[in-house]
């Protein structure tokens, strides 16, 4: 079997999407296309898992010679009673009954009704089917039902948050036939969490070694001049540690007054407070993001949930130092690595980090050196997609199960 026939699941996709989970889908499934396999995306009409809302047209899209099929969402979601049931399911005492449960999933959606009687009517059709993502009822409801049809392959994407330990998600675990992990932090999670042991790979995800960026050209469009910035790429999101980065860097900078900024790049799911020392960017272009990381003294990752940080690999490509939250197991994890990155618990050690990379640019200049040599050594596109087709060639041609 020299090409494959691949079907991936995932919540939404598009060039316009940036969510880890639908980026990975994306990159997986247009590096496969350049390989000469055949692939299809089965996938939601919705750009945004805020609310949902289908924005795509229904039907078949060509995106990068994937066939995407877009299908109806039945319902925005009511954030109303999705935020009672996520303090009692995922916040709440245990144990959570089955019943909530199951209703926690259908609130979060996407509820998508055609989703099962597509796959019972195209999934038998493909050599290997492929979902992404664990947390979402695309995954949840489609994986289990395409399993009949033929070998399944699993992205979860997971890492240590609350939701991961519903016991929602038990069986859901044990219908793949493989599973494909970004680091080997995921991969230990998953396999002690549900006590398994398929066959799995531990893939990565690939960084364009030869990006530039242009520093000068992003000073120039924010007015930072020749001022010293650290940056953030991602939602500006408090999941997503930007709170917490936002009060420990006004804390920095009342003890240490001087030119330092902090730049956020991308949009806000909630606003920060206008401060003269941090930007915000809001919206940006892929450029955007190469020519930030271009400039900056240090990118910081404060999330306390990944299962991989494209955005880290990035900043090394372009031979930048990092600090990342140090209670994140995946990034203490890159970090020790790669030597590419200092960890911080705190605020005594983000202060004191801060100030190596900033009073000491010889030591910044070695962090981003050793991470440059790390992504060479493991995030080149064609190893990682060689990676990826040794898992799906393998799940491919494990016996069928029946229908």
């Amino acid at each position: 079997m020299s090409r494959l026939r691949v079907l991936m699941a995932v919540q939404r996709y598009g060039r316009e999407i940036s969510g880890g989970a639908e980026q990975l889908c994306r990159d997986y499934a247009t590096q496969l296309v350049a390989r000469g396999h055949t692939v299809d995306v089965v996938t939601t009409r919705a750009s945004s898992y805020v609310d949902w809302a289908d924005s795509y047209p229904e039907g078949i899209d060509v995106i990068d010679g994937v066939q995407v099929h877009r299908l109806s969402v039945a319902r925005p979601r009511n954030h109303e009673v999705f935020a009672g049931l996520q303090a009692r399911v995922v916040a709440g005492p245990d144990p959570v009954p089955w019943y909530l449960q199951r209703e926690w999933m259908r609130q979060q959606g996407p509820n998508v009704p055609e989703l099962i009687p597509w796959l019972q009517s195209h999934a038998a059709d493909y050599d290997v089917r492929v979902f992404f993502t664990y947390l979402y009822d695309t995954t949840w409801s489609g994986l289990p039902v395409a399993a009949h049809y033929g070998p399944t392959v699993f992205h979860p994407t997971a890492h240590d948050e609350p939701p991961f330990r519903l016991s929602l998600f038990e069986p859901l675990f044990r219908q793949a036939d493989a599973f494909g992990f970004l680091t080997a932090e995921e991969m230990d999670l998953v396999l002690r969490r549900f006590r398994l042991r398929p066959p799995c790979a531990l893939l990565g995800i690939g960084v364009d070694q030869d990006a530039q960026g242009d520093a000068d050209s992003f000073r120039r469009r924010y007015g930072l001049e020749e001022r010293p910035y650290l940056l953030y790429i991602g939602r500006i999101d408090p999941h997503k540690g930007s709170d917490e980065l936002f009060d420990q860097f006004l804390a920095y900078k009342q003890r240490h007054p001087g030119p330092l900024a902090l730049v956020f790049l991308g949009p806000a799911i909630k606003e920060l407070p206008e401060h003269p020392d941090v930007i915000v960017t809001g919206h940006f272009e892929d450029q955007d993001r190469w020519d930030a990381l271009a400039g900056c003294v240090a990118y910081v990752n404060p999330s306390y949930f990944e299962s991989f940080s494209r955005t880290l690999t990035e900043a090394w490509a372009l031979g930048r130092p990092a600090l990342v939250q140090g209670h994140c197991a995946v990034l203490e994890g890159q970090a020790r690595r790669s030597g590419g990155a200092l960890p911080y618990r705190g605020f005594g050690e983000f202060e004191a980090a801060v100030e190596l990379v900033i009073g000491n640019p010889s030591l910044g200049d070695r962090l981003g050196r050793s991470g440059r040599r790390y992504v060479e050594a493991h995030y080149r596109w064609e190893e990682v997609t060689t990676r990826y087709e040794r898992l799906l060639f393998r799940a491919a041609t494990t016996r069928p199960r029946a229908a």
